[in-house]
């Protein structure tokens, strides 16, 4: 009993992963000429499952050829009309699809996609799925116009542009033309996207596109005409600016954007503000020079005060029986001279009386000594009461 509890749960399981590991696609896909498309093929990564070997193949006219496979050693293109145009997913566990690009009509025919796992156990699981992949030339729809960011309503001076968007096997041509009243439309380009850099009010108008490919040659698809309008802001500014005792000079627009410039009060203010500064360096520049003049005055009377001390004080200067003023410096050096020179005659005279012995001799050079000293003395007493009045 134990024992078919235990198989009935290994069955259960390797059950379950198999149904985790089945493969999700489409059984028909139509693609377009000289377009691209995707065969889905996808399934669910299961725990315990890697993938081992991944193909994609063709069958076409009872012939099978493999066109991908990634196993170890990377992914490997073996059908050589295909390189460069397949692809499929590596980042995107679980998403094996097969992406073609410029389709052919020899690329109709039933794709396989083959994926093998290996279990923990090395047991490998395979599964396929098998998709019918129709190519065909289809004829181009009608166009439809697509407006930019700003619409079919656009200021003057900014960028807009107008889309022409078309389905149908490629290559797609388109042409541009602006109505006019009573003639054919004006041919502008032959892109599927017309763009102004800086709309002008002449650009305003009705404007349409037309498509056509190689499909059904000759046969041309006409979109419906749009209305592009170019708004000028300016007049609409002055339109609605609220009525004020200003005149209509004080209000305008700047490079027809419809922006105000500077009025008269402000210009007023600015004058003002020039005037002003223009003010305050003048005046700067008097206290400065006010300045440097009182400083070169208050010194040039200190000077002269010091001159006249040095050469007018009465102090300094006594006179002689001439009235000839003469400095006191020059009469004490007079005064010296004098009493140098008869210190001198005292010292000579005593001198030459060598010969007179006693007391004699040292009385008469001692009075004479006594003389000059004194005399010295009564001078300098003389000259510093001059000095100090």
């Amino acid at each position: 009993m134990g024992a078919v509890v235990l198989l009935a749960v290994v069955v259960t399981a390797f059950v379950g992963c198999r149904a985790f590991l089945d493969l999700s696609g489409a059984a028909q896909v139509k693609g377009v000429w000289m377009g691209s498309t995707t065969i889905p093929c996808t399934y669910t990564p299961s725990q315990g499952f890697t993938q081992q070997v991944l193909t994609w193949s063709m069958e076409r006219d009872l012939s099978t050829s493999t066109i991908f496979r990634r196993d170890d050693s990377g992914d490997h293109i073996l059908l050589s009309r295909f390189r460069n145009r397949v692809s499929v997913p590596k980042s995107s566990p679980g998403d094996a699809s097969l992406h073609i690009t410029d389709l052919e009509i020899p690329d109709s025919g039933h794709y396989t996609c083959q994926i093998i796992w290996r279990s923990e156990n090395y047991s490998l699981i395979t599964k396929e799925l098998t998709t019918m992949v129709k190519v065909a030339k289809v004829a181009v729809t009608k166009p439809t116009i697509v407006a930019g960011e700003l619409g079919l309503a656009v200021p003057v001076g900014a960028k807009a542009s107008l889309t022409c968007v078309a389905q149908g096997s490629p290559p797609i041509s388109y042409r541009w033309f602006r109505m006019a009243p009573g003639r054919s439309g004006q041919l502008l380009g032959s892109k599927a996207e017309l763009v102004w850099s800086s709309l002008q009010p002449s650009d305003a108008g009705m404007y349409y596109c037309e498509v056509q490919n190689r499909v059904n040659t000759g046969t041309v698809q006409r979109s419906d005409a749009v209305e592009l309008t170019v708004r000028d802001l300016s007049v609409t500014t002055e339109a609605h600016r609220p009525a004020t005792d200003l005149p209509e000079a004080a209000v305008t627009s700047e490079n027809a954007v419809g922006y105000p410039e500077t009025d008269e009060t402000t210009q007023s203010s600015q004058r003002t503000h020039l005037y002003l500064v223009i003010t305050i360096a003048v005046l700067g520049g008097a206290v400065v020079f006010l300045v440097i003049f009182a400083i070169a005055c208050a010194r040039k009377p200190k000077n002269e005060s010091i001159y006249e001390v040095a050469f007018h004080s009465t102090a300094d200067v006594i006179r002689s029986d001439s009235d000839v003023e003469v400095p006191v410096k020059c009469r004490k050096e007079k005064i010296n001279s004098e009493t140098e020179e008869s210190y001198e005659n005292v010292t000579m005279t005593c001198n030459n009386y060598e010969s007179i012995t006693g007391n004699s001799y040292e009385s008469t050079c001692l009075s004479k000594n006594a003389e000059s000293e004194t005399l010295v003395n009564a001078m300098e007493s003389e000259y510093e009461v001059q000095n100090f009045p």
